[in-house]
């Protein structure tokens, strides 16, 4: 596994419980995904003595994230087995390259209006073609709220790029949103299945929360997995994919995607028959897919370090509970808006299981 965060725990987690070994090249340590792993190669995840050293120990390698480099994953491809290759990473990797890829493979649900932005002298024209208010977005490495700022004037675009550095963007609409979504596609050399969407709030520009399954119906349910089944096929994707997306009064929009597992998809862990991240180890060794169905509603929500504030949280508060599952994910220092874990609440009202995870969320910040 290429990075030692908690994707990469909860992966390392699932391939063994299948009874395989796990290798994590990761930088950092300690780090979460090294805690567990059989063995932890600690370099840079382009380091090429690393990287044949990785190859020597495993006949299959993933990626937990997407600031992996494109040309690590190549560079690993020519020797073992990698799922998903590094094409899908380019592609994420970009905004606009996704929202392009978006674009031609998925018209149903395009992508929400847009504009590239190389240079300074470009905003005045996508900003009367895209109008008040908009999003700036960096083209790369933005993640969780970070390399965004809200447009509301030509003097926030322009102030905007310059603290960006001047690199590559995106500019978007901002849409009425009246929900956001994402979809779990989990795909292997012949078949793909889709997880139940899962309903989301940010705070922030961080997950706060997933409900699964989401409350819309029944033709949006069937219309955004067959949009990320599309994706992840025009793709030809092997491994397990996010797709994001915004519902509004106008139809549904593409908004992103992530060559991996993903934070909304943490419910899978509990509510599911196979996880995504069993989903993950099963494609990368040529097992059967698993089972995806949802087998009691649940609710998600990210436990960031703000809560420590300077004190462990009383974890009794959950492990009383039966219907929670509480996740720890090993990092030692707690810090603002890093994610130190989550819980899961499980009940077969979606309701009550949305309003106990709340007023748990709220007894652990008081």
């Amino acid at each position: 596994m290429l990075g030692g965060g908690q994707l990469g725990r909860m992966f390392t987690e699932a391939a063994q419980r299948l009874g395989y070994r796990v290798v994590v090249l990761e930088p950092s340590e300690p780090c979460p995904a090294g805690l567990l792993a059989d063995e932890h190669l600690v370099a840079g995840y382009d380091h090429a003595e690393a990287l044949d050293r990785l190859s020597e120990m495993c006949e299959a390698a993933s990626y937990e994230f997407e600031a992996v480099p494109a040309q690590a994953v190549e560079y690993l491809r020519n020797r073992i087995t990698v799922r998903p290759d590094a094409q899908p990473l380019s592609v994420a990797q970009s905004r606009l390259a996704e929202k392009n890829f978006a674009t031609q493979h998925t018209p149903a649900t395009p992508p929400v209006p847009y504009q590239p932005i190389e240079e300074a002298a470009q905003l005045p024209a996508a900003l009367e073609h895209i109008g008040f208010p908009c999003i700036l977005k960096t083209d790369r490495l933005g993640y969780d709220g970070k390399g965004q700022a809200v447009v509301e004037s030509p003097a926030d675009a322009e102030a905007a790029f310059a603290r960006f550095g001047n690199v590559s963007c995106v500019l978007e609409r901002q849409l009425d949103l009246q929900q956001e979504v994402s979809v779990i596609v989990a795909r292997d050399c012949e078949h793909s299945i889709a997880y139940p969407v899962a309903e989301n709030e940010h705070r922030n520009g961080i997950l706060h929360c997933s409900r699964a399954p989401a409350d819309i119906s029944g033709v949006v349910q069937e219309q955004v997995q067959d949009s990320a089944r599309k994706i992840a096929d025009a793709l030809d994707y092997h491994g397990v994919l996010a797709v994001e997306y915004f519902i509004t009064s106008d139809g549904v929009f593409f908004n992103e995607m992530a060559p991996r597992p993903h934070n909304s998809g943490h419910y899978t862990l509990d509510a599911c028959v196979a996880s995504q991240f069993e989903q993950q180890a099963r494609i990368l060794c040529g097992l059967p897919l698993g089972a995806p169905t949802q087998h009691t509603p649940a609710v998600m929500i990210n436990l960031l370090g703000d809560l420590w504030n300077g004190r462990e949280p009383d974890w009794a508060l959950l492990q009383g509970d039966p219907a929670v599952r509480l996740h720890l994910y090993g990092k030692k220092e707690a810090r603002p808006g890093r994610k130190m874990g989550h819980l899961c609440v499980l009940d077969p009202d979606p309701d009550a299981a949305y309003a106990r995870a709340c007023s748990l969320y709220q007894e652990l910040s008081a």
